[in-house]
């Protein structure tokens, strides 16, 4: 049986791990595309030797399947499109775009085709966040009260490989994405109000404005769930909370380990989880050809990808503005 053709755009750090991991598939043949040489060079070093293309638009003219695009967030709007007028089916990663404005182009090209269009929201595939997606829906935790995510890392800033976040204003809101598109994932519905807080700080050499944030979101019932987001620690720190009247959990993303409370009984459970990144990237590929193949519906398509994009806009508006921003509907 022929292989199937699907091309990785961008050799980042994620880029390079979307190709690597996606060339242990022996039905898929592996392409990359990257205009920098030596970027290049280090991910055919990293993948094996595969099909290159030095510009986007030689990859395009020769019409590839698929196409997984893992470039900085400016250019996702513009390649994601094209790829869909072509005919290819797109994984964007993630955020959606740089902008709602974009996205909303996004949105159109992807409903307006037959193509799959799918965001990279990678924690869809992370088991304790399915887990608590779950004990959330079934009411396990009973009436929720608060959601909290502390994600903090130096690392983020010394794998780019473009520096945007030392040139982009609220990038680091724009990389923390994941954030938001957990909470609409988990309770299926959108806050009211975004405030943020963020400041640039510290004697750092790789630096973001900000580095340092704070985010509260506010929903039409009582619930607030809170981010703080910094480039600051090192080595990194990750942790999210879920608070209910009838029981609450915690999971340390260091340690893999997931703490469960429960107000009937009065008990607290612990459990340890063994997680590696590499397989939640291939549970992510393989809903994606899934997808493509009709066995299923894009895990986050366009027209629910982009509710985090909204959040993350008002996110960044808030932060320049100094006071809250409701979100549009």
């Amino acid at each position: 049986m022929a292989q199937r053709r699907i091309a990785v755009v961008g050799c980042g750090s994620i880029g390079r791990r979307h190709a690597r991991v996606l060339s242990a598939r022996p039905e898929l043949a592996v392409e990359l595309c990257e205009s920098h040489p030596d970027h290049l060079q280090r991910a055919l070093r990293e993948v094996g030797e595969v099909p290159t293309h030095t510009s986007f638009e030689s990859l395009l003219a020769t019409r590839p399947e698929m196409v997984v695009i893992a470039t900085p967030h400016r250019l996702h709007a513009e390649m994601a499109i094209r790829s869909l007028q072509v005919g290819c089916h797109v994984l964007c990663e993630k955020p959606m775009s740089d902008s709602l404005a974009q996205a909303k182009r996004m949105l159109e090209a992807a409903e307006a085709g037959r193509r799959v269009f799918s965001v990279g929201f990678t924690y869809h595939f992370h088991p304790v966040m399915q887990h608590l997606k779950e004990l959330i829906r079934e009411g396990a935790f009973g009436r929720i009260l608060s959601l909290h995510f502390h994600v903090g890392t130096y690392l983020t800033l010394m794998n780019s490989i473009s520096r945007h976040q030392a040139e982009v204003e609220g990038a680091i809101a724009m990389d923390y994405a994941h954030q938001p598109d957990l909470y609409y994932w988990w309770l299926g519905k959108m806050p009211v109000r975004v405030y943020a807080a963020g400041c640039r700080g510290g004697e750092l050499p790789l630096q973001s404005n900000p580095n340092l944030m704070a985010v509260t979101l506010e929903y039409q019932e009582p619930l607030i769930a809170t981010i703080h987001m910094n480039y600051v620690q090192h080595p990194d720190r990750g942790a999210c909370e879920v608070i209910g009247d009838r029981g609450w959990a915690l999971f340390d993303m260091r340690s893999n380990s997931l703490r469960l409370g429960n107000r009937d009984t009065e008990s607290e459970t612990v459990r340890t989880f063994d997680l590696e990144r590499d397989p939640l990237m291939a549970d992510e590929h393989q809903a994606f050809l899934d997808a493509v193949d009709g066995r299923r519906p894009p895990e986050s398509p366009a027209r629910e990808a982009i509710q985090s994009m909204r959040i993350v806009e008002a996110i960044i508006q808030s932060w320049r503005q100094g006071a809250p921003v409701a979100l549009e509907e």
